[in-house]
């Protein structure tokens, strides 16, 4: 396995070392289809799935978010369940351009783990590799010790607040602005947030950008980044592409905006942003 593995790695790339990686699925759905479902109909030769309500998440809540980072012991525990053994790479993947598979992405690459995000997701095996496997592996237990969460890598509420660092929006710009009622809490953003909606973030064939495009986009990242979303999954995918653009000084803000906004004492922002990314 080259040293350099991830954090991206094409569909070729992966049919060459499938033996070498443990392929994950992170399929989920905002609008409650199973992701269980949909993996069981057919995934990448070997693959194992991961939940993200309960294998890469705490318990939802108003004071915490939609998907709170999950406790060292329970991301631990489920990694180890699924036979995933410490320094093995992962490869994850999903059907929405990354915006899922990045979590687990972020959450490994935090404590030190190899760990990378198939580019194009399942079209882009599906398009070279043809058929997907209906067999669901049982996997063999593995022993795995929990890792602390690095203070560096994920911030609070409260350390958002206070810090210079720039901070980004992953969701869409219309949510940005104006948010959802269906799923936000109040409308508006972090004050002071750039707009960085994710699907930015990659081409017309949902593959990301060339390096150079997205430190371009992400140029205020250099001194020190901050990312966000409605409840901290989509965030991953705009620090994955700023980790390709070569930024390091990068953390996510879990509770997001669920978090945020739910919290009345926080002050808001509405409009839109006038600043690069868009």
């Amino acid at each position: 396995m080259a040293a350099d593995f991830g954090p991206l790695v094409p569909a070729d790339w992966l049919a060459e070392h499938l033996d070498e990686v443990q392929v994950v699925d992170v399929r989920w759905y905002l609008d409650r289809r199973s992701g269980w479902d949909a993996y069981c109909e057919g995934h990448i030769p070997g693959a194992v799935w991961l939940d993200v309500d309960t294998d890469l998440s705490a318990p939802a809540s108003p004071q915490a978010g939609r998907h709170p980072l999950p406790t060292e012991a329970a991301f631990a525990a489920a990694l180890a369940r699924k036979g995933i053994v410490e320094g093995r790479p992962v490869v994850a993947y999903d059907d929405a351009g990354g915006s899922v598979a990045a979590r687990l992405w972020w959450l490994l690459h935090a404590i030190g783990e190899p760990a990378a995000v198939l580019d194009g997701g399942l079209a882009a095996w599906t398009d070279r590799h043809g058929e997907l496997d209906t067999e669901v592996p049982i996997p063999v237990p593995a022993e795995r010790a929990p890792r602390p969460w690095p203070s560096d890598r994920f911030v609070s509420a409260d350390d958002l607040a206070a810090s210079r660092a720039a901070v980004f929006d992953a969701r869409s710009a219309e949510r940005y602005a104006h948010g959802e009622d269906t799923i936000d809490p109040r409308p508006g953003h972090v004050p002071g947030a750039r707009s960085a909606p994710w699907t930015g973030n990659l081409d017309a064939q949902s593959r990301f950008l060339e390096p150079d495009a997205l430190r371009e986009r992400f140029a205020d990242a250099a001194g020190g980044a901050i990312a966000y979303c409605g409840s901290g999954v989509t965030a991953c995918h705009d620090l994955l592409a700023m980790t390709l653009a070569g930024y390091t000084e990068l953390a996510l803000y879990p509770g997001s905006w669920s978090q945020w906004g739910a919290d009345e004492s926080r002050p808001t922002e509405a409009g839109t942003d006038s600043a690069p990314p868009r």
